[in-house]
This record gives structure tokens, C-alpha cells and sequence, in this order.
């Protein structure tokens, strides 16, 4: 068998995504989950102030999404809602708590706590010196 026979061999056997319908449920549930997050910054909103409702409405769906990972129904409710729940918040709250989760047989330091990280620590690093170096242009600019 050569390799254009084994490529119609493939093709023929292999699944057929409904991408248009993926991106079709992506939006819809992305959107869903931006709907709830407004939904609880307008709840908090009628206790606290602007600012400290939009970080209280970030870390409810920072708590859900890592509940939800927590219990095993992320994965279930992405499989359905396809790349929608991976809004960068949910996604990355579910991307720590499944590392802490898999790694929790080797302990809570060597475990949990060194391995919730593997995926975040880029992000905190750079972000954080990006953050700086991005302070120290506006803060030179701005003399």
C-alpha cells in the first residue's frame, strides 16, 4: 500500500467534524458564560462598588469553573459546548484545578502545589514582566 491509497484509506475511515455547528455552539456557549458573568456583576454590584464587583464576578467564575472541574462535569459540559467554556477565564481556572487534581496522589507539595502551576507559571511570569516592562514605558513616556 502505498501512501495515496493509504491517505483514501484514512480519509474514507476517519470522522467527519461539523465544524460550522462546533463554531456555531462555541459562540453560543462562550456567550452564554459572559451573559452569567454579567449576571454576577450585576449582582454584586448592589452590594459593592464597580470595581470590587467585576473582581467578585471573576473569581465566582473562577470558583465554578474549578467546582465543576472539581466534581468532573467541565469536561462532560465541553465536550458538548465544544471551545465555549474555554473563555480565558473558565478555561484557565480548569486548567489548574486538572492539574492539582492528577497530581494529588503525590502530595500536597510535590503534588498539588508544584504541579497546579505547570500551566500557570508561564502565564504569571510573563504577564508579570510584561506588566512591569509595559510600566516602565508609560512611566517614561509620561515624564
Amino acid at each position: 500500500m502505498d501512501k495515496i491509497e493509504y491517505r483514501g484509506l484514512v480519509d474514507n475511515r476517519a470522522k467527519r467534524s461539523a465544524s460550522f455547528r462546533n463554531c456555531i455552539w462555541a459562540f453560543i456557549s462562550g456567550g452564554a458564560v459572559c451573559c452569567i458573568g454579567e449576571l454576577f456583576f450585576d449582582l454584586w454590584s448592589h452590594t459593592l462598588s464597580e470595581d470590587a464587583s467585576r473582581m467578585m464576578s471573576s473569581v465566582t467564575l473562577i470558583f465554578i469553573a474549578q467546582l465543576l472541574t472539581g466534581l468532573g462535569w467541565f469536561d462532560i459540559l465541553s465536550k458538548y459546548c465544544k471551545g465555549g467554556l474555554l473563555v480565558p477565564i473558565t478555561g484557565f481556572a480548569n486548567s489548574m484545578a486538572a492539574a492539582a487534581i492528577d497530581c494529588k496522589s503525590e502530595g500536597f507539595v510535590t503534588g498539588v502545589g508544584a504541579k497546579m502551576f505547570i500551566i500557570a507559571g508561564p502565564v504569571i511570569v510573563y504577564g508579570t514582566l510584561f506588566s512591569f516592562i509595559y510600566g516602565l514605558i508609560y512611566y517614561f513616556c509620561s515624564i
